[in-house]
């Protein structure tokens, strides 16, 4: 989603269109304005296609990730464009050198970028080193002459990772670590669990925050890695002086010539005789342990138990905790998805009183309330519901930023809109979405209102189900059908199931 806008006062007082990228495109951007990436702008189609298709650009070079950036219609043509932070305080100046098309029709612009003022947005900017800066530190320091480790992280360090750090140190020869700390393309405040471990690890060892472009967002720990986005903490590791790089929980990169050198400890498991980490090659089976997979972690968070300290250290373990407090205490989104006539208003109603009853503050966004007040003037056309649903999202993050809990029953008809809404929440919380899928037949016998009589007369033009479509969720949390049952057995389900993911008490 990018934003657009005109800011004469930050481009000298002309007349320059002034666009907010995407978060990957912003990463990106940060990237190549600190040095951190060897490009001088963003990518041509040409360049992005031919290192998509090979990891290498038109000119040889190595770079395993295309560096694009979309741009809205309105800018075709132009021929700069004032690139600003989310918050509109300008970046950078974009010299367009062509307009693009990528593989779904989006247009996209390339050229180099000048930077305007150092970019003042994102956590632990007291952190955001550029390279140059890490390099002229490392190489004026009395131990310039060791190699320099880095640690790609964008989760905590727990004891089988700060175990394979100093090994690894030890054997490069005392080397100097740099943890490198990802935080994320939606900035939460989770990077300050990596943080935590710092007293646990080589007392030279520098830790600096930047935002890698992987296509992830929202709240957690961690995220899967891709060979080719390895490849890229490798070639942004040299950029800041890494002669080796270790990537916490990545694979091997598919290539990486111009990168620090992979550093892959291998499998690690905890030996329950010796209470200690080792190789798993070592480590009999009998008394070998595996570490916590991340969805066990969040479990053991979400029911608000303590991490075990074989685990993980203390510190560590506590600071997980605070940054991910037992489920009943975080802020908590419950969308309920169906069709009109579906049961979506009812179950709400009953939910909501459940949750009340629970001791949790909660609030009712219904579509019907919704739309006299909050979108009060929208139609029914494609943009004027994904609006609508986008004015649900925000209102229902707010709720659920400050520890509340929001239950929403739009149509919410569209995938992406669902979408949006999830990643909106979860920059602060947890969302369930309920998908009531009784049948559009049962739907169109209650027609209580009369809008699918209007509908099949073509007075309500776009109506979900009759002339315009509902796409299904892909992954609800729940489904219900209220086919010939009664509501309070679909809010029983609901609540049942709020219980047993730990957001209600037993």
């Amino acid at each position: 989603m990018v934003r657009e806008d005109r800011s004469p006062e930050d481009t000298g007082g002309t007349d320059v269109p002034s666009l907010a990228p995407g978060p990957e495109a912003l990463a990106h951007l940060e990237l190549v304005l600190s040095g951190a990436c060897p490009l001088s702008g963003f990518m041509t189609g040409d360049e992005a296609a031919s290192v998509e298709r090979e990891g290498r650009l038109p000119d040889g070079r190595e770079w395993p990730v295309p560096v694009t950036l979309e741009v809205p219609e309105s800018l075709a043509g132009s021929d700069r464009v004032l690139l600003t932070d989310p918050e509109g305080a300008p970046l950078a100046e974009l010299r367009v050198s062509e307009f693009w098309r990528g593989g779904s029709g989006a247009l996209h612009a390339a050229g180099e970028v000048g930077l305007v003022r150092p970019p003042m947005y994102g956590v632990l900017r007291e952190l955001r080193l550029t390279p140059a800066e890490v390099r002229g530190q490392h190489e004026a320091g009395p131990f310039a002459d060791r190699p320099l480790l880095a640690v790609v992280t964008d989760r905590p360090l727990h004891h089988r990772a700060l175990h394979q750090i100093r090994e690894c140190a030890e054997e490069l020869g005392r080397a100097e670590v740099l943890v490198l700390v990802d935080t994320g393309l939606v900035d939460g405040d989770t990077a300050g669990a990596v943080l935590a471990a710092e007293p646990l690890l080589p007392a030279r060892t520098t830790f600096v925050a930047l935002t890698l472009p992987r296509g992830r967002s929202g709240a957690g720990f961690g995220g899967r890695w891709t060979p080719r986005q390895v490849g890229l903490a490798a070639h942004v590791s040299a950029a800041y002086g890494a002669t080796h790089v270790m990537v916490e929980g990545g694979p091997a990169p598919e290539a990486a010539e111009g990168g620090a050198e992979y550093v892959d400890p291998g499998p690690w498991r905890f030996d329950e005789d010796s209470q200690l980490w080792s190789p798993a090659e070592k480590v009999p089976e009998a008394t070998g342990r595996d570490e916590l997979t991340d969805d066990e972690v969040e479990a053991e968070l979400a029911h608000g138990r303590e991490l075990p300290a074989w685990f993980t250290p203390a510190r560590v373990a506590a600071e997980m905790a605070r940054l991910r407090p037992a489920r009943t205490r975080r802020g908590l989104t419950v969308l309920l998805s169906g069709l009109s006539g579906s049961g979506k208003s009812t179950i709400a109603r009953g939910v909501c009183d459940g949750i009340r009853r629970s001791g949790r503050t909660v609030t009712l966004l219904d579509g019907d309330v919704v739309r006299r007040l909050l979108s009060k003037g929208l139609t029914f056309s494609r943009e004027d519901r994904e609006l609508n649903i986008r004015r649900i999202g925000y209102v229902a993050s707010e709720i659920t930023r400050h520890g509340g809990v929001a239950v929403c029953a739009p149509i919410a008809p569209y995938e992406a809109g669902r979408r949006e809404v999830q990643a909106m929440v979860e920059e602060f919380g947890d969302f369930f979405l309920v998908h009531v899928a009784t049948p559009l037949e049962v739907c169109e016998e209650r027609d209580r209102k009369g809008l699918y009589a209007k509908a099949r007369a073509g007075e309500i033009p776009e109506f979900t189900g009759i002339s315009d479509p509902y796409e299904e969720p892909s992954d609800p949390a729940l489904v219900v059908d209220t086919t010939g049952t009664d509501p309070a057995e679909s809010v029983a389900e609901v609540l049942a199931s709020l219980r047993e993911g730990g957001w209600l008490p037993q």
